[in-house]
């Protein structure tokens, strides 16, 4: 626990050019105020403005809301030198900030935010991490929620062409996007190129494209289709047909990015020696979101904290005696987001009816029988989830798939 009183609290509002830094004490006084450029030869310049504030021995607390972005240079830079640096949630310094009678938003008003937020929440602030471990982690499950929603939108727009030349395309192409739908939305992006062609033709074509998966009855399929579908040709066809011809291309380029990133995620997760994948259903790519947010478990003393990071831990909301628990909104939305659809995959079932995970499936089922709405269920699991990961990453420990019977009560 600290002692508030100790020390002098810095809040900064961070920018990609530039940082803000407000300087106040435990009685949320403001002491002083800089604003320097975004690079370590000027981080020198808030050390020493921070100092001639530090009276009576005082620390120093930095609080930055975006410790991953743009303040990742001067949270390392500090963290490196001893300084205490904690990670504001920003919905946290946003209440601050709406707290007032008058709504304010500059960067000096943004940053006394952060230092207030700091002042008060002490000792319940998560540290930075420091570790590149973890940030290079992050870049990388970033960088591959970028590329997939790039390639969701190029598919969006592919099928929007598809649909039109081949409007039952999905009798022979359930997804638009499978290499050898590819390939022949690229060689045949509308029908009128595939006048004349035989059944046999087109499976000597595509058979090999699909690596033998594709079959001559297929390619009947899709000549059937495509003569009941009647003329879809209009005007300016060749024109739309480069269009699709282009779209295919990008999505080819994403798909292949996606795949080095996936790879490069797959490589980089043995440094951690995480043991998250022993639980069932969850792949690299899941690790990789986990460990992004979490950071060092160490950094967190209980299970308790990492579920009001990520805002799972139950909130009460009462009035004169009466109310209820209900989901928090605020806390990590990246890691709630990632631990409830994990909720999700713990309680789904096979084509054969068997739960994938029995004990959480049993669970949810009792949360139901209780009068638990289903989203609430789910929450309950979140919670449960949010305290296995953290004891298999404390202790390095594998998963156990637990007995239903004495299991979950």
């Amino acid at each position: 626990m600290y002692d508030k009183t100790k020390y002098i609290y810095v809040g900064l509002d961070l920018h990609k050019e530039q940082h803000t830094a407000v300087i106040m004490d435990c009685f949320n006084e403001k002491l002083g105020e800089i604003t320097f450029e975004n690079k370590p030869s000027e981080f020198t310049k808030l050390i020493t403005k921070c100092k001639k504030h530090c009276t009576d021995s005082k620390g120093i607390v930095f609080a930055l809301e975006n410790s991953y972005g743009y303040g990742r240079g001067l949270a390392a830079w500090l963290i490196e030198r001893d300084y205490i640096v904690k990670d504001v949630n920003p919905a946290l310094s946003y209440a601050y900030r709406k707290s007032v009678p008058q709504y304010k938003k500059n960067d000096s008003y943004d940053a006394q935010c952060v230092a207030r937020v700091a002042i008060n929440e002490l000792n319940k602030l998560p540290d930075a991490m420091s570790e590149d471990m973890y940030w290079t982690l992050s870049q990388l499950v970033n960088r591959r929620a970028n590329l997939k929603t790039h390639h969701i939108r190029l598919k969006n727009q592919l099928h929007e062409q598809v649909c039109v030349a081949y409007p039952s395309y999905k009798q022979f192409f359930q997804d638009i996007g499978r290499p050898t739908a590819l390939y022949f939305w690229e060689h045949y992006p509308s029908p009128r190129l595939l006048r004349g062609k035989t059944v046999e033709e087109l499976a000597e074509e595509l058979i090999p494209v699909s690596h033998n998966q594709f079959s001559t009855r297929k390619c009947q399929i899709i000549l059937d289709a495509v003569k009941a579908d009647g003329d879809t040709t209009r005007d300016y066809q060749p024109e739309r047909d480069e269009i699709t011809r282009g779209l295919v291309k990008d999505v080819r380029h994403y798909v292949e990015q996606l795949e080095a990133v996936d790879k490069s995620i797959a490589d980089f997760l043995p440094r951690f020696e995480c043991p998250l994948n022993t639980i069932p259903g969850v792949s690299d790519t899941t690790v990789a979101k986990l460990l992004s947010e979490i950071g060092d478990i160490r950094r967190f003393p209980n299970a308790d904290k990492v579920a009001n990071f990520a805002g799972i831990a139950p909130v009460n909301f009462s009035s004169a005696g009466k109310g209820d628990d209900k989901h928090s909104k605020q806390g990590n939305r990246r890691l709630q987001g990632t631990i409830y659809f994990l909720a999700i995959q713990m309680i789904q079932l096979s084509s054969k009816g068997l739960p994938r995970n029995p004990a959480f499936y049993a669970y949810y089922q009792r949360q139901l029988a209780r009068g638990k709405t289903k989203p609430q269920a789910l929450i309950l699991i979140s919670r449960r989830l949010i305290s296995i990961i953290y004891g298999m990453l404390k202790n390095k420990t594998e998963y156990v798939m637990p007995k239903v019977q004495d299991n979950l009560g």
